[in-house]
């Protein structure tokens, strides 16, 4: 211990910390003096005293009280109080500090199992994972008798390295001295083991633990939508419900996100009962995570409501409410967003620029864009990075200034990523631009040589202007990379179930009734004036086949079935994995208006409401 006071230069400072100390313990003991007997004043009323200080001074991260308190110990004597080293060490733990704790643990001249506990989990608390790992090997030397406390503080350091090799000999070494049902330990493994991708072996330990608290639970069904196994992660809540266990703002945040990726409006909102029964309500992240679930559903009043009701509203539930404007397509409303939480005095972070440069992109907002992107250094002092970059690229694109797009990713300060380029592809296929659009492609498929959608779309690109060689050219490309192209897939909810159609589907129960439904509305469509538009298919056949072609596109498909099965009131939510074609787009309007039906299709860009025959994009899409 006195070698840290001792690292402090200035003298006077030090005796100010000690009469500071002094001065709180002794009025303390007066205190209590006055109250109680004379044994207060013993040296073990003065120990209890200043362990009471220590722990309140870790608990508020008081740094000025703490080292107080460990000069007035030194100065009592107490430097060989093993209780009192440990916690010290997580007094310093606590406020950052683990070269005071090292020094403190250094300085002990007896050690408990606890003191290197407490040590390690300081290490594994200020993300100095290698040192947590270095502690562990050296108590192996030193013959230290391990703990399940120790084993798992080891391995939440693994969990934050993605160190899996040193987590396997851990896990080697719990079984060997039967340690692998603990549920500290489990949970411990199930958290490094997810976190590295490998939820085969999270999900077997898991099942083969006999013991389970709410923190093993929440770790798995975490690790499932870090994985991006939202699926699972659902049927494990509920088979968490059906355990009985009580659930906590954890559980409840990841199984919002998984219902959000998987635009599970059904689930979310069996969820939010829960939340609004438990009085999750007012926590960050729960309500970050319900606006996020509502607006991804294409549920927007839903998600203002969760918004308004937040009583603490940070900078995530700021943020989560532009990006899910920006997303359906409401620029106006995220940007006076933007402006309304500047003036509750919270500062604009990347993220939220990123969302309103997404917002003026999918508008055509160019000069707002523009001036966003000059604001963020100019009044924020923030550094636009890639992403605020691809958004801009997209602003220009989207409005049909390719040649400014490229010039600002010839004069970014970094290397154009896939996301930069892919913006630019896009646009170019918008706005047949074919010269630029070869150049992003051929960089594209240098970036990322596994992606089909690039290959794609410069087909499309060439198909448009009818270079038919070219597009041959393209799918050998396509076909000689091996890479297998994403197929387009529409679903649809109807009560707890999720329906997934693709083009031309055979698979469904009632297929044919879908076909048959379908081709009414068609007919209806074309009397309000519905055309098929032929252009938008790429294939190089004749005007009947590809409008045979475009006829059974997976989202009507979808849509078909929604109207079939869903009470007239209700809106139809579509959702789908790809960019809702051009025609697809203009069937959508037609059969709002004739069948008097809101329809909301959400593709992987962004979402499009139809409504009595027009589209909240207004056609800039």
């Amino acid at each position: 211990m006195k070698a840290i006071l001792r690292s402090n230069p200035h003298d006077k400072s030090r005796r100010k910390l000690c009469s500071f100390a002094n001065s709180v313990l002794e009025s303390t003991i007066r205190a209590e003096e006055a109250e109680g007997p004379v044994w207060v004043r013993t040296k073990e009323s003065k120990l209890a005293t200043l362990h009471c200080l220590v722990q309140q001074c870790a608990r508020e991260r008081d740094n000025r009280g703490g080292r107080s308190c460990h000069a007035m110990s030194v100065k009592l004597g107490f430097e060989a109080d093993i209780l009192t080293s440990n916690m010290f060490i997580n007094f310093y733990s606590r406020c950052g500090l683990t070269e005071s704790s090292r020094k403190v643990f250094d300085e002990m001249p007896h050690r408990s199992l606890v003191s290197w506990n407490t040590l390690i989990g300081s290490y594994t608390r200020n993300q100095d994972e290698e040192g947590a790992l270095k502690l562990y090997v050296e108590m192996q030397r030193e013959g230290i008798q391990f703990s399940e406390f120790t084993v798992s503080g080891v391995l939440c350091a693994c969990a934050a390295k993605f160190a899996v090799f040193e987590c396997k000999q851990l896990h080697a070494f719990v079984v060997k001295v039967s340690m692998e049902l603990n549920v500290y330990v489990g949970t411990a493994l199930i958290d490094v083991y997810a976190k590295s991708g490998m939820t085969k072996d999270a999900s077997r330990i898991f099942s083969s633990m006999t013991e389970r608290n709410e923190v093993t639970w929440t770790t798995m069904m975490t690790g499932y939508v870090q994985n991006a196994l939202y699926e699972e992660a659902l049927l494990l809540f509920h088979k968490a419900q059906q355990s009985g266990m009580e659930h906590d703002k954890f559980i409840v945040s990841s199984v919002l996100s998984a219902c959000s990726t998987l635009s599970a409006f059904i689930e979310g909102t069996q969820v939010h009962a829960i939340v609004w029964k438990l009085g999750f309500g007012a926590n960050a992240f729960v309500a970050s995570s319900l606006i996020d679930l509502y607006a991804k559903c294409g549920n927007l009043q839903d998600a203002y409501i969760v918004f308004s009701n937040a009583d603490d509203k940070n900078i995530v539930i700021w943020n989560t409410m532009i990006t899910g404007l920006a997303k359906h397509a409401r620029p106006l409303e995220a940007m006076i967003l933007f402006e309304k939480m500047q003036q509750f005095g919270i500062h604009p972070s990347d993220a939220t620029y990123a969302s309103v440069l997404s917002a003026c992109g999918h508008m055509g907002l160019v000069e707002e864009g523009k001036k966003y992107f000059k604001m963020m250094s100019k009044e924020h002092n923030l550094s636009p990075n890639i992403r605020h970059y691809s958004c801009m690229v997209d602003v220009l694109g989207r409005a049909g200034l390719i040649e400014e797009a490229k010039d600002l990713i010839e004069t970014m300060p970094f290397e154009a990523n896939a996301s930069v380029l892919g913006s630019l592809l896009a646009s170019c296929k918008v706005h047949g631009n074919v010269e630029v659009a070869e150049a992003a492609a051929k960089q594209l498929f240098e970036i990322e040589p596994n992606n089909a959608g690039n290959y794609v779309l410069l087909s499309d690109i060439y198909a448009a202007k009818k270079r038919w060689g070219d597009v041959a050219s393209t799918r050998k490309l396509l076909k000689d990379s091996e890479v297998k192209k994403v197929r387009g897939r529409s679903w649809i909810e109807i009560k707890g179930k999720v329906h997934a159609f693709m083009a031309g589907e055979r698979g469904h129960p009632r297929i044919e009734e879908i076909y048959s439904k379908l081709e009414k509305l068609a007919e209806e469509a074309e009397k309000a004036g519905y055309e098929g538009e032929t252009e938008h298919d790429f294939h190089d056949v004749g005007e009947t086949r590809k409008k045979q072609l475009l006829k059974h596109h997976s989202e009507k498909l979808a849509l078909t079935f929604g109207l079939m099965s869903l009470p007239s009131g209700l809106a139809i939510r579509i959702m789908k994995n790809l960019r809702i074609c051009g025609d697809c787009h203009s069937f959508m309007k037609f059969a709002s208006k004739v069948t008097g039906r809101v329809i909301v299709v959400r593709d992987y860009n962004r979402f499009h409401h139809f409504k009595d025959g027009s589209c909240s994009c207004g056609e800039f899409w």
